[in-house]
């Protein structure tokens, strides 16, 4: 499904100087922002459901020296 975005004036004027200095389109720009943006906010949002699992007692933890007997690392 298409999706369509307004850029503030300023954005869309450094997008084009970007596009033409390089030769590629402004959707390949758009495109690779907002998949590294996705990344980032995926992983942020991750972190902030485990606090949220975590606060509310729905994740299991472990001790450092339970986590060391676990991988084989006490000594």
């Amino acid at each position: 499904m298409p999706t369509s975005v307004r850029l503030p004036k300023q954005t869309e004027e450094r997008l084009s100087r970007l596009a033409s200095r390089t030769g590629r389109s402004k959707a390949f720009y758009i495109n690779e922002a907002i998949e590294s943006a996705l990344d980032r906010l995926e992983y942020e949002y991750g972190i902030l459901g485990d606090i949220e699992d975590y606060r509310a007692g729905r994740m299991r933890t472990y001790t450092l020296e339970e986590a060391r007997g676990v991988l084989g690392l006490e000594g």
